[in-house]
């Protein structure tokens, strides 16, 4: 089986369980944890505060302040939501946690809007 065809039964799987979520949302996910990963002086484990706020830098990052509207069309609308995607992905063997990780580690970061669009960094762009 090739690595395609892997991921995209992984992600067929992820889709049918929690179809809220399109499957650009697991991958953005995973995206931002390598992400937040490069930007770390030596590799070590992260936590949900943190990669929630690489899922925000990312998202300004690359789709400016459009941000939001990507992230709610692909089913992610809250912090919350990026822990679902998480520990869906741990279910499905793609990541792994520590014993002390939990979904509530996501809860109520920061608000969508007041995180994409009332704090929008517009002197960042560039």
């Amino acid at each position: 089986m090739t690595d395609v065809k892997f991921a995209d039964e992984i992600l067929d799987r992820l889709r049918g369980r929690n179809p809220r979520f399109q499957g650009k949302a697991y991958l953005f996910v995973l995206s931002s944890l390598h992400h937040v990963l490069n930007g770390l002086d030596e590799p070590r484990h992260i936590t949900g505060a943190e990669l929630a706020h690489g899922v925000r830098s990312l998202a300004l990052e690359r789709f400016g302040p459009l941000a939001r509207t990507v992230l709610e069309h692909w089913g992610v609308h809250s912090t919350d939501d990026v822990g679902e995607i998480v520990f869906a992905l741990v279910d499905a063997g793609v990541l792994i946690t520590q014993d002390d990780d939990r979904p509530e580690d996501f809860h109520g970061i920061f608000d969508f809007e007041d995180a994409f669009d009332r704090n929008y960094p517009w002197g960042a762009a560039g």
